[in-house]
């Protein structure tokens, strides 16, 4: 069991992001420009696993992720909606607006948004899936450029095309 958050910096196509991971589960995936070295972690089974998840995802071949998430310290209306966005289907999107009905809350698109911005765990929990109601690419903690890189990824490795890209 650990004690402690451990960190671990991964190499991806789109710079280095940051795995954090607990005694439950990773708790955050975030880019980041360059590792911190004062933090870097010998792997634990957890993060080799989120590593060679992400290069699979990375490489096509993972469509899912099959990941213990550790959302303890958040509030239970942003993780009602990060396990929301968990139900998007790969290669597919959706409105801040749609999900906001799919909890039980149609006027909190707003709401949902702030969470969907908040969500640690880039990637894993396709926050980059949500769209703006008119289709176009709203926000993304990583920047507009990554959110539109995944969405292309997941276009160009779906078996259908993609409903509605930005």
């Amino acid at each position: 069991m650990l004690v402690e958050t451990l960190k671990h910096y991964h190499f991806s196509p789109l710079g280095w992001v940051c795995i954090e991971v607990t005694d439950i589960g990773v708790s955050k995936l975030h880019f980041v420009k360059q590792p911190d070295e004062d933090h870097v972690n010998p792997l634990v089974p957890l993060i080799d696993q989120c590593c060679l998840q992400l290069d699979q995802y990375f490489d096509g071949s993972r469509k899912v992720f099959d990941l213990t998430l550790d959302w303890k310290a958040n509030p239970d209306f942003s993780q009602s909606v990060w396990k929301t966005l968990l139900d998007i289907p790969y290669g597919k999107t959706t409105t801040y607006g749609k999900l906001a009905q799919q909890i039980g809350q149609p006027k909190a698109a707003q709401a949902v948004g702030q969470a969907n911005g908040l969500n640690p765990i880039a990637i894993v929990v396709p926050c980059h899936r949500v769209v703006g109601s008119n289709g176009r690419l709203t926000g993304y903690a990583g920047g507009l450029d990554k959110k539109k890189w995944l969405l292309i990824h997941e276009r160009d490795h779906s078996p259908k095309p993609i409903d509605q890209l930005f």
